[in-house]
């Protein structure tokens, strides 16, 4: 990998974890108002973003397009929202596991479509390091009990899953990984907050005591804020396969801080699933293929994603 792969493998590494080490925040928050958390998580992350989004922010947005904003609202509302509201549903009659082991498909989900979007064939080497990563997932989870509302609804928590990186990969260039990730906020926002006065009324929102302060605002810093932002600078420079490809990290850093809270263990299963979902990211990001790229090849180059370039062309790294 070169500089900029690296740097943008790491950042969707880190983002992935700061996913999955949230879980003890979200189990905190089990009796606040959903759609009142998400207003106030995505609302103070959105007010956070703003000022570094840059001093162009405001003409970038006014030269999206509708269709542009039609894609920001579902991105909000499919990967963002939804996705929260479909693993919430889940697990109101299937165990934690089930909905965890079918976002750990969307590796594969993500490996297929956004290709074959953008007009080209998937590539065989991200196909099966996503594989991997799914297998690993599911390893370190394990199956619980569910029935059919539980499955449907986990389907639609994958589904949301691979809509925050298929839907976002159109508006990543021209708003770039910061103004993106303060506008699906603010959307999400506004979207949270009309789910709470239709479904809940006047009870949408209520002050939080102190744990649920807590939690709240490590969800908005640490999770929304620094780990939005790692993930489309990820995204945006390694782009949309391989970055998903980390969020196989998200169960092992759940397993990992479990026990951390007395809410789990981490043991051979856990163990061998985090070295599974670590040989499919190293195998679909070409880590494990570089070692046989060390005798060049006369003519051919190669981007960070693995593609062939003409001899003596660079290739412009992306602004940020």
């Amino acid at each position: 990998m070169n500089a900029t792969t690296t740097r943008g493998a790491l950042l969707a590494a880190l983002a992935c974890v700061l996913v999955g080490g949230s879980f003890t925040a979200n189990s905190v928050l089990g009796d606040y108002p959903y759609a009142g958390g998400q207003f106030l998580r995505y609302g103070l992350a959105c007010l956070l973003l703003f000022p570094v989004a840059g001093k162009d922010a405001a003409d970038r947005l006014r030269a999206l397009t509708l269709r542009q904003w039609v894609r920001l609202a579902l991105l909000a509302a499919v990967g963002m929202v939804g996705f929260n509201l479909a693993v919430i549903a889940a697990e109101r009659t299937a165990e934690p596991a089930v909905p965890g082991v079918f976002v750990g498909c969307a590796p594969v989900a993500v490996a297929v479509l956004v290709p074959l979007l953008d007009g080209r064939r998937p590539q065989p080497a991200v196909l099966y390091g996503a594989s991997l990563v799914a297998v690993g997932a599911f390893t370190v989870q394990g199956w619980g009990r569910t029935d059919g509302a539980g499955i449907a609804f986990s389907v639609c928590a994958l589904a949301g899953e691979v809509g925050f990186a298929v839907l976002a990969v159109p508006v990543l260039r021209p708003l770039g990984p910061r103004l993106l990730s303060a506008t699906v906020c603010a959307v999400a926002a506004a979207e949270s907050a009309a789910v709470g006065l239709l479904a809940d009324g006047a009870g949408w929102l209520r002050r939080p005591d102190g744990a649920e302060t807590a939690a709240l605002l490590w969800q908005a810093v640490v999770v929304t804020v620094v780990g939005f932002v790692c993930w489309y600078i990820g995204m945006q420079r390694i782009g949309a396969e391989r970055a998903t490809l980390f969020s196989g990290l998200i169960p092992v850093a759940a397993a990992c801080t479990a026990p951390l809270v007395g809410t789990g263990s981490y043991g051979p299963a856990q163990a061998a699933g985090s070295a599974l979902v670590g040989l499919g990211v190293a195998f679909g990001s070409g880590a494990l293929r570089r070692a046989g790229r060390g005798r060049r090849v006369p003519g051919r180059a190669f981007r960070g994603n693995g593609r062939p370039e003409s001899p003596g062309v660079r290739v412009p790294e992306r602004p940020e």
